[in-house]
This record gives C-alpha cells, structure tokens and sequence, in this order.
C-alpha cells in the first residue's frame, strides 16, 4: 500500500446517504476532543460500497485554528481565531450558516520554531449540560452558554507559556469540574474548576502542561484524571486532584503531544519519538504502582495519536516518515506495518472496523480492520491545505476541522 504524503488544512463534513446505508448505532453527538469518550470512536452509518468520489455540499470560512468541531444535537460548535479575537461560534450543520458568536481580544505571540502552525486555537472545546469550555492560544479560559453564545465565566492567560505551541490540550469535564492544565513551562498547575461558577477546586502544581490532552479514568477502584505533562505521566484523584503517582515521560525538546490510551486497565503512552508502552496501575499495602506491561520501539509517535480498534493498537508511526501500523495492545507485539512515506502526520478516528485517517495533506484514507493489518478501501481528497485537526463523527456525517474552512461533503 502505497499513500500520497499528506499537506492540507480544512473542515469537512461528511453525510452519508440513508439508502444502502448500515448503521452501526444511533446517531451520536461528539461533544469533546476524540469523541464521546475520548477514545476517537463513534457512530458512523457505513456504506455498502463506498462511491468513488465525494460530492461538496458547502464550504464556509471558520477562522484560523486546529480545534476540531463538536457535534451535538443540531449544532456544529466551532473555535478558532478571526482577526486579532478568538471566537467560539454555533453553526447550523444543514449550511453552514452561523447561528451565533462570540469574541474576545486575544493578543498572542508565537514561539518563532511554531510559527508556521499559525496563531489560531490549537485546543479543543469541551461541551457538557448546555456550556462550552475553551482555552485559547494565550491560556485565556472562558466557559459559554451553548444555547445563546454568552460568556459564563472566563480566567486570563497565564505569562509563563508552555515553550513551543502555546495551550495544545484539551479540557475534560467530570462530574461537575472542567480541568485544565494552565500556567507553562515548569510553572503548571492542572487545575479542577467548577463547571458552573469558575470557582477553583484543586490544583495539582507538579509539573508544566504537555501537548496531549488528559483521560478520565477509573484505575484500581479509585476515579482519576491521567495525562502526559511537560515530562510525566500522572494520575490524580478526579474528586480531589491528590497525586496518586507518576512516572518520568521525558522528551528532549518537551513537546509531549499524546492523549493517553486506556486499554483495560492499562495505559498506553507514546510520543516525542519515543517508544510506546503500556503499565498498568494497582494499589498495593495502601501505596499506588505502575509497573510497565510491554515496550515496543518499532512504532514510536510524536504528533499523531494512535487508536484502539478490537484488541489492536492502531496508528501512523512517525518511523520511515510515516507508516501506519497495527500493535497487539495486550503483549505490545508488532502485527503489521505498512510501507514508509504515507503521511507526515494523521488525526484517526474509528466506527465500527471502519478506520479513517485524516492526512495533513488533505487526503481521508479509509480502512477496513482485519485481524493483523488495515486494508485501505478509499482515498478521498477533501482539503486543499494542510489538516492537522482531528475530524468528529456523528451518525451519518464525518466533520473535519482544517485551519480556516469547514465543507460539507456527501456520499454523492
């Protein structure tokens, strides 16, 4: 299998046609970054045969940024950068057509090594209970009514920024909290506020955000919130933000970028270029433990989050610039690869054994899962800059998030 290298940056929208169509499930709204449970699985109704080429329906301009849009009910919410303003806005998935925004002044200074990335949001927002949460590029965090647009609550930006990128994680709400990591390099603070009042609750202070986003996990009886720091990978307690326990996750340049996996009752951790591996966490004689399950150095990542489909670990390997590969997430053994030079970077999501690979190069590569490889069944060219925004499922539709335009494609 050989893949064109990637280079794009659009939205897309994808409808499904209803005839010839099997659905795997209802449609479902994608209210947060990776989807409905943080995993980049949703619900997708799967042609029968998959057309030859997509059809465009609309095309708007969104504004500059990778945050990927949320689909919930009959709205597509957006965030991203217009001018010199951050904007979160609501838009009618039938047109396109903007149904509210809102803005802020948002002055940012880019790190020159990201400068080409653009000044646009690299965060996701999270929708929970009628509110949106967002960070922006300077660490401005603002909670909106979903219904009206209206600004809830906001907190300013931090002075000290992580090094590269600006803010790049996404926030995750539990249980009335959205936690953030705010502040920057070495002077982090993952922080719980109140969802409702932007009250602070806790405040873990051990280590300077990373790029990935946190989880939520429930480990060894205990709620927690893991994520991969400046140069950790931690576990807090969701209710409290207590630190269960940590392990150093070190990069050279500090660019950790990857969201957790949870497989079971494991965690599987990658990123810089770095080795994957998974450990697992347990609670013995009152004291908590990691203990690594399995090591695999043939698939290492760096800015493109790999998935979880059956029992395999899915994903595009920054190896050979770029191949995909599918891992044994219960023994960390290598199944397959694929041939080098597919892409530079790719946002995955997955429905069913239907995988789809965004590339940054515009390219929707669509796989089938079989028990050891992915078999490519289509190619479709859905941008015309580069895409580095991970796409949202819902239903019959595929939305993908480039820097500055949303389209809407169909089935024919």
């Amino acid at each position: 299998m050989k893949l064109r290298k990637p280079a794009l940056i659009g939205a897309v929208v994808f409808t499904g046609l209803m005839a010839g169509l099997t659905a795997q499930q209802n449609t479902a709204d994608w209210p947060q970054w990776r989807g409905p449970n943080r995993d980049a699985a949703g619900s997708f109704m799967v042609p029968a045969s998959w057309p030859e080429q997509l059809t465009q329906k609309w095309k708007v301009n969104v504004g500059l940024g990778y945050a990927s849009p949320l689909v919930v009910g009959n709205r597509i919410y957006m965030f991203s950068r217009r001018g010199a303003n951050e904007v979160m806005a609501a838009l009618n998935p039938d047109n396109g057509q903007t149904i509210w925004q809102t803005s802020y002044a948002a002055a940012v200074t880019m790190n020159p090594a990201a400068a080409r990335h653009g000044d646009g949001p690299k965060s996701t927002p999270a929708f929970a209970n009628g509110k949106l949460y967002s960070i922006g590029t300077a660490g401005t965090v603002t909670a909106f009514d979903a219904a009206t647009g209206r600004q809830l609550w906001q907190k300013p930006g931090s002075s000290v920024l992580p090094m590269f990128t600006n803010y790049a994680f996404s926030p995750v709400v539990d249980r009335g909290l959205v936690i953030f990591h705010v502040g920057g390099h070495n002077q982090g603070a993952l922080t719980a506020y109140d969802a409702n009042t932007g009250d602070v609750r806790w405040q873990w202070t051990g280590d300077g955000p990373g790029y990935g986003s946190p989880i939520v996990a429930d480990l060894a009886g205990t709620r927690q919130i893991v994520t991969i720091t400046q140069g950790k990978t931690v576990g807090v307690d969701a209710a409290t933000g207590a630190l269960l326990w940590q392990r150093p996750f070190l990069s050279s340049n500090f660019t950790n970028a990857m969201t957790p996996i949870l497989y079971g009752q494991t965690i599987i951790e990658s990123g810089a270029g770095g080795q994957t591996a998974a450990f697992s966490v347990t609670k013995r004689n009152n004291q908590w433990v990691t203990e690594n399950v399995w090591e695999n150095a043939d698939v290492p990542l760096r800015l493109s989050n790999a998935l979880i489909a059956g029992d395999a670990l899915v994903g595009l390997t920054s190896r050979n610039m770029g191949q995909y590969f599918a891992v044994d997430a219960k023994t960390g053994k290598t199944l397959w690869t694929s041939g080098p030079r597919q892409a530079t970077q790719a946002a995955m999501v997955r429905a069913g054994d239907i995988v789809m690979s965004l590339q940054d190069d515009g390219t929707l590569v669509v796989f089938r899962q079989r028990a050891a490889a992915l078999d490519p069944v289509r190619k479709y060219k859905v941008a015309d800059s580069e895409t580095w925004t991970q796409p949202a499922l819902s239903g019959n539709r595929l939305f993908v998030k480039d820097v500055s335009t949303l389209a809407l494609w169909t089935l024919n």
